[in-house]
């Protein structure tokens, strides 16, 4: 069978090069009689893995010495407590609501102190991001969270908020290793790998050095402190072996494309080729305000609902998977990560063509 074009907001399209790979080290890595999923993850060979996989992500984002690169478990939603219980000194954090993933951040952190909702876009369904260029921002506040692009909406971020002076935390899940950023504008920035970068099972947390300390607030558990897994380099437990094995593959993917840079003008290609033609629909539209379009998830509607799962229904059986929208938003969806050829956006859009002259 033919591989179809996954449309998936994550678990998500992995490059093929890097799954055929895998496939073909699958039972014997490098020589040494075992899979990457059988090896102790104390051994050397897996701690080489484990360091390249670093060494390369630390050259891709440029990434300064003073941050350390961490390969965790738990999934983006357990940074949710982790971010409070590590970074609350006065317990204070000011929250940006642009979604469900920030509102779930934001809620997790009133477990622990005071959280502030400092802007929302919830008014028109977090179809844009609010203006951060003079938030209310509590002067006690430990931090300014934001979840950089919006899985489930389709906005990002196209400039950072003005955090007057504090630091920044980002939720990047679904625009890591997207384009080039400058991670010397973050105290910490994480994200779940399984939407633009590897299997589900990982999540990497870049965190500036400062903010790693034995000062967390009481109840902390080891496995929760950032200092338990930084001084143990990300080794404290059996980490997730096999997908950090999978991420170290896509990041050599991604230096072998030519890096963010070569990364970003793919993926701005794709959505301008989408994006174009949802302008000049008769029948299909996008839900975002134009200016804070992502370039990774684009949410479209056809303003009728039995028209949108039929859409959705014919578009699977033409070997488009995963274009459902979530069901907060409800209409269609297509997640177009770094993985997704062009061709697939290309094809889709034909596709959408032919949809709209049979039922405009």
């Amino acid at each position: 069978m033919s591989r179809v074009y996954n449309f998936s907001a994550g678990p998500a399209v992995l490059p093929e090069e890097v799954l055929k790979e895998a496939a073909e080290e699958m039972l014997d890595y490098q020589g040494c009689g075992m899979s990457v999923m059988e090896m102790s993850h104390r051994s050397k060979m897996f701690q080489q893995i484990i360091d390249d996989a670093e060494k390369d992500l630390r050259e891709l984002m440029n990434i300064p010495d003073n941050y350390k690169v961490l390969f965790l478990q738990g999934g983006a939603s357990q940074q949710f407590a982790a971010i409070p219980m590590n970074l609350f000194k006065n317990k204070v954090g000011d929250y940006i609501i642009t979604g469900q993933w920030a509102k779930k951040a934001w809620q997790e952190a009133k477990l622990f102190g005071k959280a502030n909702a400092i802007a929302s876009s919830a008014d028109k369904t977090f179809s844009y991001i609010p203006d951060c260029s003079d938030l209310p921002i509590d002067e006690d506040a430990d931090y300014v969270y934001i979840c950089q692009n919006n899985t489930i909406y389709g906005t990002v971020y196209h400039e950072l908020p003005n955090t007057k002076g504090k630091t920044l935390v980002a939720d990047v899940s679904s625009c890591f290793l997207s384009e080039p950023i400058d991670v010397a504008k973050y105290g910490v920035i994480y994200g779940g790998v399984q939407k633009n970068v590897g299997p589900a099972g990982v999540v990497i947390v870049i965190i500036r050095e400062d903010l790693i300390t034995d000062d967390v607030l009481p109840g902390t558990p080891t496995m929760l402190k950032y200092k338990t897994q930084a001084d143990a380099g990300s080794l404290y437990n059996t980490p997730p072996c096999y997908g950090i094995y999978i991420c170290g593959k896509v990041f050599k993917w991604l230096k072998a494309k030519g890096g963010l840079a070569a990364m970003k003008e793919h993926n701005e290609k794709k959505a301008k080729l989408l994006y174009d033609f949802l302008d000049s629909s008769k029948l299909f539209k996008g839900t975002v305000e134009k200016k804070d379009r992502s370039i990774m998830n684009v949410p479209f509607v056809t303003g009728d609902e039995e028209l949108d799962a039929l859409f959705v229904k014919e578009a699977k059986a033409a070997g488009f998977e995963n274009l459902k929208g979530h069901r907060t938003v409800g209409g269609m969806r297509a997640s177009i990560y770094n993985a997704m050829p062009v061709e697939g956006v290309e094809k889709l859009v034909a596709f959408m063509k032919d949809f709209e002259e049979k039922h405009a």
